[in-house]
């Protein structure tokens, strides 16, 4: 499971159908409806959160946004209603890192998406966070 801390203008469509349905589930993880991935590292930040379920809906908003604005049709209705704002922090290190790993990915998979972001120095968080020094997530899996 990778729920990015970019924005998610940056995936390719590969990647952007991925992270829908990886997002989803762990929607589903936050609401006690699946067995799977009760423990995956990337969702502490969620748990941690005062209202976990609205963070991650707020999460799924701005994919579906993305989703949207490329012309896809991902299902609306699958993301839990929120009546409250909500943010997360990022660290510059972890956006970093996921940046290169994301790049890593785009040019073995989609050369032209990774020509079109690769000069890109800093990357735009995904709507949800908001950025603070550090270095990267203790969650994270470097590998």
């Amino acid at each position: 499971m990778r729920l990015w801390s970019l924005h998610p203008k940056y995936l390719d469509s590969r990647g952007l159908v991925a992270l829908w349905r990886e997002a989803l589930l762990a929607q589903a993880v936050l609401r006690g409806e699946t067995r799977g991935y009760r423990r995956h590292p990337q969702l502490d930040r969620f748990r941690s959160h005062p209202v976990p379920g609205t963070a991650l809906s707020l999460y799924l908003k701005a994919v579906h946004d993305e989703a949207l604005a490329r012309g896809y049709a991902f299902d609306r209705s699958k993301i839990k209603p929120v009546r409250r704002r909500a943010s997360l922090t990022v660290t510059e290190g972890q956006l970093k890192y996921e940046w290169l790993h994301l790049l890593e990915k785009l040019r073995m998979r989609s050369p032209a998406v990774y020509e079109k972001w690769r000069r890109t120095r800093r990357p735009d968080p995904h709507p949800l966070f908001r950025v603070r020094p550090g270095g990267i997530a203790s969650w994270e899996r470097v590998s």
